[in-house]
Formats: C-alpha cells, sequence, structure tokens
C-alpha cells in the first residue's frame, strides 16, 4: 500500500468502521419481535451471551462467545509464522467470557480457506488444542472448509466459539460498579488480535517480497526480536487473574481490550449515570505501539481507539480492595476512576503523544 509521506492515516483509511459495526448491533437489538427468549439475560453488547439453563439446574448459566482474530492472519501468512495463532484465538475468546466471570467449558473452531494446506491447517489447529489443553478447556469440535473462489489463494479464515458456565447470582456484568471505583489495567503483551488492519497500513505490509524482508528484519524499537515477532506476539490470557479476583470477590466490572480500544469496551461495563475516567500517563504504552503511531502518523485518540495501548484488561474494584487486588495480581497499574457522569470512557492523555504534523 503507497502512502503519501507526512500524511496521517486512520483505521476507516485502512478499512475499518469502528461506527459502522457499532451501528450494526445498535441495529441488532431492533432485530425480532422484541419479546426477548424467557432464558436470556440481559442484550447485545456485553462480551459474552447469557443463558439460564432452566428451573432444574437453579443458576447455572451458559455464557458464549464468538470471535475471530482479524486480518494478523495476513501478517502472520506473509511471515510465515502462523504458530501462535491458535493461541491467540482461544485466548480471546476465553477472555471475553472470563470478563463475564465465567468458568470456559468447551471450544470449536472453524478454518475456511480457497485451497487447503494440510501444513498450514494442522499448525493453526494443533495451536487451538495446545491452548485450550493449557486452559482445561474442552476442544469439542470444528469445521474445515475448502471453498475455492470464495477466498483468495493462500487465504484463510479463522473464527472461535467458547461456552462457559456461571452461576446466575455470581455474574460480573458492571451493574455493580459505583463512583469512586478504581479502574486496574493489566498489561498487554503487544497488539493481541486487534488494529491490524491500520497496522498494515501504517507500516505498508503486503504479500511482497519487501514486506517479507522487513518482517523477517530486526525490530526498529527492540534489537532482541525481528518486526514479526513483535507483530505476532500471542495475545494474553487473563483467565488465572480474573478468576483469583472473581473468587475473591473484588471484581465488581471487567473489561476486554480489544475492538474499539480502551475507550470502547471499559464504557460496556459503565452503568447509567457513571463513566470511567482514565489517565493515560498511568503507565507507558510498550514502544511498538509509539512506532506504528509514528510511521502512520496517527493521532493519539485514532491509536487508542484501533490498539489496546499496553493494557488489555480492565477490572473495576472498590477503592479499600486495590491493596488485595494487587496482591492477587502484581503486575496490575492503578489506571483511573469512575465518576458521575454520561455513560462511557474518557482516556486523559494530554502530551502523551504528539499529533501528526507536529
Amino acid at each position: 500500500m503507497e502512502r503519501e509521506a507526512g500524511v496521517s492515516i486512520s483505521y476507516r483509511d485502512a478499512g475499518v468502521d469502528i461506527e459502522a459495526g457499532d451501528a450494526v448491533v445498535a441495529g441488532l437489538r431492533g432485530i425480532g419481535d422484541g419479546r426477548p427468549h424467557p432464558n436470556v439475560i440481559g442484550g447485545l453488547g456485553h462480551f459474552g451471551g447469557f443463558y439460564r439453563l432452566g428451573a432444574q439446574y437453579p443458576g447455572a448459566t451458559l455464557v458464549s462467545s464468538i470471535d475471530g482474530v482479524g486480518t494478523k492472519l495476513l501478517v502472520a501468512s506473509i511471515a510465515g509464522q502462523l504458530d501462535g495463532i491458535g493461541a491467540d484465538l482461544v485466548n480471546h475468546c476465553v477472555n471475553d467470557i472470563a470478563a463475564c466471570s465465567a468458568e470456559p467449558l468447551f471450544f470449536l473452531d472453524y478454518y475456511g480457506t480457497g485451497k487447503l494446506d494440510p501444513d498450514d491447517a494442522l499448525t493453526v489447529i494443533g495451536g487451538i488444542a495446545r491452548a485450550c489443553a493449557g486452559l482445561g478447556v474442552a476442544l469439542v469440535g470444528g469445521e474445515t472448509a475448502e471453498m475455492p473462489g470464495l477466498y483468495r489463494d493462500g487465504d484463510f479464515d479463522l473464527v472461535g466459539a467458547i461456552v462457559g458456565l456461571v452461576d446466575e447470582a455470581k455474574i460480573v456484568d458492571g451493574s455493580a460498579v459505583a463512583i469512586g471505583d478504581v479502574l486496574l489495567g493489566f498489561p498487554s503483551d503487544g497488539l493481541h488480535t486487534n488494529g491490524y488492519s491500520l497496522v498494515r497500513a501504517a507500516l505498508s505490509i503486503a504479500h511482497d517480497e519487501i514486506s517479507r524482508e522487513r518482517l523477517a528484519g530486526p525490530a526498529p524499537f527492540d534489537m532482541t526480536s525481528t518486526l514479526a515477532e513483535a507483530l505476532l506476539r500471542p495475545h494474553r490470557s487473563y483467565l488465572a487473574e480474573t478468576r483469583a479476583l472473581v473468587q475473591s470477590g473484588l471484581a465488581r466490572g471487567m473489561a476486554h481490550i480489544t475492538g474499539g480500544g480502551l475507550p470502547g469496551n471499559v464504557a460496556r461495563v459503565m452503568p447509567d449515570g457513571l463513566a470511567a475516567e482514565i489517565d493515560a500517563t498511568a503507565w507507558t504504552p510498550p514502544p511498538l505501539f509509539d512506532y506504528i503511531a509514528e510511521m502512520g502518523h496517527i493521532a493519539v485518540d485514532e491509536c487508542f481507539r484501533a490498539f489496546n495501548m499496553g493494557i488489555g484488561y480492565v477490572v473495576a474494584v472498590r477503592p479499600e480492595d486495590v491493596a488485595e487486588a494487587v496482591r492477587l495480581v502484581p503486575d496490575v497499574v492503578e489506571i483511573g476512576r469512575v465518576r458521575h457522569g454520561v455513560p462511557g470512557c474518557q482516556v486523559l492523555h494530554s502530551g502523551l503523544q504528539r499529533s501528526p504534523g507536529e
């Protein structure tokens, strides 16, 4: 992708329209006859869907989620490094239902391609199996589909679905969040599985030999790894950390920082009348994010909408519980507070990064 030097780019310029996605979710709420299924708790928009099993299983509620790893697949394919993609998929899905305090039960995957490459498929699906085993999740099945004409040669898509279980009385959905609660951020291990369309645009990564050579070379901001290794670090699992906070009764709301970044995801667990205020100077984003922003001349607001910026998970706890939370999860960082306001999330970042053209 050729880009004029010095021209700022946005996620929309890279082909991803966050507002359009939000509009689809809003529209889906109006589909149907307006009467929710009697076993469904809540509605669309949270990190998982809740389905109570019924009177014969008092309190037992299934939590489900489905997702993919986006165009990280393209970067991994261009670099010839598919080993971590399976773990990316599993960890992303498990993290989503962990934000609902659910224990993961089983997983299914979908691998679709125009022409099946058995080695690539086994590498990816083998990674899924290992990640599931490592988290105690059953891989109960999946679908491998070969559909010539639908996918370009060499391309494939990957989707995973997770189902977990929680006692309805112990669901953590943000409804308990209150004014003055402290927001704790869990460090990410890199880009995780979001923002790669903007990354590819900013770094001009394409299916060509020049891109392959750049990806194989040292990362300009970290000479201990290649650029590909830095971009493809696996999506971190937060299951052990969230489990500890849930079992101790400390977690009042939890957000997995995926598409939409901190503003878009923390807002999902703010009750009516409350807003999250995050101080972005409370932590230092890894140099990977600065490098991408500089190369693409990406505005700081756009960075926080597209990337996790070094924080992969956020948990709201009471002020008096912060010390215990830090004891249980030592690498958390206090990044903000819950205030009165229109439900949402404001990231305060004055002076954190330069603006395009400065």
